[in-house]
């Protein structure tokens, strides 16, 4: 479990002007997403994450309510913050919500560079092939 602990707090903050609590809840959803962080996985305490990434525990707090509010991690009374067991059976609903927000900023990226969605979408579907391709040569 220290090993996911520790994975978790490779979190890279930077000052591209999404808050701080936002950048921890993306970076550690998509380890749980990836399957980085699995199951049952305890989370650091949060006054020591806060403490290894120099930011209020107040931003790490509000992270993972985040987080347990999109089902990817519980609170135990007394024991911690744990990874869900079953993050991967979400519901679809929860699935969404954790999605959207990558989804969005991809599209104002899009916008902004001129892309239409329905080009877009062919990009994202192309890219999709191509990644499955490379864990298929991997595996």
């Amino acid at each position: 479990m220290n090993q996911h602990k520790g994975s978790v707090v490779q979190i890279h903050l930077s000052d591209d002007g999404v808050p701080l609590y936002q950048q921890v809840v993306q970076q550690i959803q998509h380890r749980i997403l990836s399957g980085q962080l699995a199951g049952g996985a305890e989370m650091p305490a949060i006054r020591t994450l806060a403490e290894r990434l120099r930011v209020n525990p107040n931003t790490i707090a509000r992270a993972y309510r985040e987080l347990e509010q999109a089902g990817l991690v519980e609170k135990r009374r007394t024991r911690g913050t744990f990874v869900t067991s079953s993050p991967t059976a979400m519901s679809s609903q929860k699935k969404r919500e954790a999605i959207e927000p990558a989804i969005d900023q991809l599209i104002v990226l899009a916008r902004g560079l001129g892309v239409d969605g329905k080009e877009l979408s062919q990009w994202v579907l192309r890219r999709d092939e191509h990644m499955q391709r490379q864990r298929g040569e991997q595996s």
